[in-house]
């Protein structure tokens, strides 16, 4: 077994910055070249040194053990600024027990309504546009999953007046994120612009979700939603109640962030794609109007809707929001042939193991029909939008129908093109994001008259 000094160190490393300049200059070029240095490659944020795993199977091996490969480093360290330690986020030792009475939330039986919700909210926001109008596409679709993960989690339980305010603090506290992964203290606590908003919006976002806790656990029904399910939850294998309000409020920003954040950012991927593909959009198009002739989707819906899951997935496995990991190694263990020593950093990127071209053919290109059977498959554990093994994220079923159900609803009424000088940048922060996305809206409802609803 070698030891993990031995580890290649990746190139173009700076004297005390290391890897921190290609890391916020390009930081996709930078994972995609990193697997041309080995399976496993060192990096370097200014002092600290981070081993990033550059193979699906070794990324595999350590995302299934959990408890030697925690969740931990720069970014979990910061995300526990803002989350705490729910479920999200929370080491191994609490994981077990959160996941248990979380589960219940997700529950088959309670997706239906779910789905009926989304699809709800997002004619909603559809309802808004007019003819020719230039949307900024991705506030839209963050006040869509805004609305959308209100609906779900809250019921109607905040008011209405308070969705921009929430939109506006869950934006800041994302984009600031980042940019504080790099921040070594005292920085971190000086009083900056940026500091000073980082901080107000995270405690104005714990009092929004307190608050709501509060009036539930005083009013005591099930409003079949996700709080109630969480402040209803018993775990059968332990004698102790419940989640405690502290564990419910941290599981609650945990969704809040990750369901409005990472979904928005894909609804804007998805649209922007379609734009670029007028053939993958037409057989869309095709598929929505056969289907559904012109209703809103449901739930009972989705098994039809093939092509339109596959676009959702091909835009997950091209532009996953969820790009960059990190992990901390617990115990002295070995990965890879080398030996890695207890307090190691570690990293994965579902972004480098989607874009491996040994892995996808032509990994860059957007084909949503690389998930039909007659195609060669990646192996299964080389698509890791949603993780994997007991960390896999609690919502990947949820999510999934989110978005299907999402695009479905906005593609049966409008066509999106781009508005020239607008067509969008895509910016690697705590998700990847599209950023200046400008698109005009045009109505589809008069193709669709006369059309029937496959039943």
């Amino acid at each position: 077994m070698k030891d993990h000094r031995s580890i290649p160190t990746a190139p173009r490393a700076l004297p005390l910055l290391g890897h921190v300049v290609p890391l916020l200059r390009d930081p996709l070029a930078f994972l995609n070249s990193l697997p041309a240095a080995g399976e496993l490659v060192r990096i370097r944020l200014g002092p600290l040194a981070m081993i990033v795993i550059c193979d699906p199977e070794l990324t595999r091996q350590a995302l299934l053990d959990d408890r030697v490969f925690d969740k931990g480093g720069p970014l979990y360290d910061r995300l526990r600024e803002v989350i705490g330690n729910g479920v999200v986020s929370c080491p191994h030792q609490a994981h077990r027990r959160l996941r248990r009475l979380s589960q219940p939330a997700f529950h088959q039986a309670r997706l239906p309504d779910y789905a009926q919700a989304m699809t709800t909210c997002v004619q909603e926001a559809a309802d808004s546009w007019s003819p020719g109008q230039v949307l900024d596409v991705p506030a839209e679709m963050m006040m869509a999953s805004t609305r959308i993960i209100t609906a779900t989690l809250f019921s109607d339980a905040l008011p209405a007046t308070a969705h921009g305010q929430l939109v506006d603090d869950v934006t800041t506290v994302v984009k600031s994120l980042y940019q504080r992964m790099f921040l070594i203290p005292p920085l971190d606590r000086l009083p900056t612009p940026g500091n000073r908003a980082h901080v107000a919006a995270r405690a104005r976002l714990h009092g929004t979700v307190e608050r709501v806790i509060a009036e539930r656990r005083a009013d005591g029904a099930d409003y079949g939603d996700l709080l109630s399910a969480l402040v209803a939850a018993h775990d059968p294998e332990d004698d102790r109640p419940g989640m405690t309000s502290a564990e419910i409020s941290d599981t609650i920003v945990s969704f809040v962030l990750a369901g409005i954040e990472s979904t928005a950012a894909t609804l804007s991927s998805v649209l922007d794609l379609l734009a670029r593909h007028p053939e993958v959009e037409r057989r869309l198009h095709d598929e929505l109007d056969t289907v559904l002739g012109g209703a809103p989707p449901t739930y009972a819906d989705l098994p039809r809707l093939e092509l339109t899951e596959r676009i959702v997935t091909e835009t997950l496995r091209l532009r996953p929001p969820g790009w960059f990991f990190t992990r901390v190694v617990t115990a002295d263990t070995e990965l890879g042939g080398y030996r890695l020593p207890a307090g190691t950093s570690v990293a994965y990127s579902p972004y480098l193991i989607h874009h491996r071209p040994d892995l996808y053919r032509d990994p860059e290109t957007f084909d949503p029909d690389r998930w039909t059977s007659p195609h060669p498959q990646p192996p299964r554990h080389a698509f890791l939008p949603f993780a994997a093994g007991a960390r896999k994220c609690i919502g990947d079923t949820f999510s999934m129908i989110e978005s299907t159900l999402a695009l479905a609803t906005i593609a049966t009424r409008w066509r999106l093109e781009h508005v020239s000088g607008h067509r969008g940048r895509l910016a690697a922060a705590v998700t990847l994001e599209l950023r200046d996305l400008r698109m005009q809206a045009t109505p589809r409802t008069a193709a669709l008259h006369g059309q029937t609803r496959m039943s």
